[in-house]
């Protein structure tokens, strides 16, 4: 069955800012909840994690007095884990859903990490599945990057040692230990074996894995299209419809505001379209920018090239009334914002208290936080910029 023919047996028809309204309720952007940390990273499904601070930033968004403090005990304990996971990017995820979402990812890390990088210093999947043990027992306990690199040239020659390790620390399962301040890690990470039992092989599709991501991630990002799923995770969509179709029952279909399929879980919040989103300072890469392939459900079009770089940079966002609104960056005395259109009196009042909360949080980590990125500045069309 297609996309298509899926369409024509849908009955409930939501809008585009429906859908605006239901993500941003998922992912804790309507109000702040009260939340342990684990129990936030659950529910968000998982943290963008490129950059070490933007898990904080996340939570910081989400939870109502959000002490940092707690992300690092959960980091150090593994309760939280950081690792390449869906679009072979970090991810932050509670400790419980590590396993289950690798195993989802497990044909798209093999084709991405065993493929032709890995294959060009001669190595092959075969090798693949004899090394990943060895490596996993030897970051039994943490290892630098340094360490790793080592262990290849001593197991596999110099000439084979970038190749191997750049397959392998994303193929294997591995977590990223806490190394640093202020945000756990730092910019030179280390690994420790993620510890959850057999090591995956082959590339085959592990369909209840598969079941179980979609259906996490339709409590955390729907509702959402076959497509959105497949972007989220970087899995093909074939796999996807069948996973659907093996879910029939669990799942129901809307029709979304291009009359195409959407899919959803029957009891998920979907708020009206005129429940009121508060502003927020969203991190560099947040989940809420990046997990929809219909990205206009946050990111109005004609400001996504503006927000998201094409070197794959995501900017730190100013939302107003649920939409991608401008950009945002601390400088020495305050946050200074850039607003891509212009915004009421009342909008800049709410950015600016959340900016001075903003300040006060980065004060005690990173006053100025993502400062490697500012170049991107000068680089942005004429805009209204002010100092909150």
């Amino acid at each position: 069955m297609g996309h298509g023919a899926w369409a024509v047996s849908c009955a409930v028809v939501i809008t585009a800012r429906e859908l605006n309204r239901a993500a941003l309720s998922r992912q804790l952007l309507l109000e702040r909840e009260q939340l342990t940390v684990p129990d936030a990273v659950r529910r968000v499904v998982a943290l963008q994690a490129q950059h070490p601070a933007s898990p904080y930033l996340a939570l910081w968004n989400r939870v109502s007095a959000f002490a940092p403090a707690e992300l690092d005990a959960a980091f150090e304990e593994r309760e939280v884990v950081k690792a390449t996971l869906m679009r072979i990017t970090l991810h932050a995820v509670h400790a419980e859903d590590y396993p289950v979402l690798r195993a989802a990812m497990q044909p798209t890390l093999y084709a991405s990490r065993l493929g032709s990088r890995f294959a060009d210093v001669g190595l092959t999947p075969a090798d693949a599945d004899e090394l990943v043990p060895e490596l996993l027992a030897f970051a039994r306990r943490p290892r630098t990057s340094a360490e790793m690199r080592a262990w290849a040239e001593q197991r596999l020659g110099a000439e084979k040692r970038d190749g191997a390790w750049w397959g392998l620390k994303a193929y294997a399962p591995l977590h990223h230990a806490p190394t640093d301040t202020p945000w756990s890690f730092g910019l030179r990470p280390s690994f420790v074996e993620a510890g959850t039992g057999p090591v995956p092989s082959g590339r085959a599709v592990d369909p209840l894995a598969l079941r179980t991501l979609i259906i996490r991630y339709l409590a955390g990002f729907g509702p959402a299209s076959v497509a959105d799923v497949a972007q989220f995770a970087m899995v093909q969509r074939a796999p996807v419809r069948d996973a659907l179709r093996a879910l029939d029952g669990a799942v129901e279909q809307l029709q979304g505001p291009d009359g195409g399929t959407l899919f959803d879980l029957p009891a998920a919040p979907r708020p009206p379209a005129d429940t009121p989103a508060p502003p927020r300072l969203m991190a560099m890469w947040d989940s809420i920018l990046l997990a929809h392939a219909d990205r206009s459900r946050v990111i109005p079009p004609a400001y996504r090239p503006l927000v998201i770089r094409r070197n794959g940079d995501v900017l730190p966002t100013l939302l107003v009334d649920g939409y991608v609104a401008g950009v945002w960056r601390p400088v020495d005395g305050g946050i200074e914002a850039a607003a891509f259109h212009s915004l009421s009196p009342a909008a800049w009042r709410g950015l600016a208290a959340e900016a001075q909360s903003m300040r006060a949080f980065l004060d005690d980590r990173e006053a100025e936080v993502y400062s490697r990125y500012h170049h991107w500045w000068a680089k942005l069309p004429e805009t209204e910029m002010r100092m909150l």
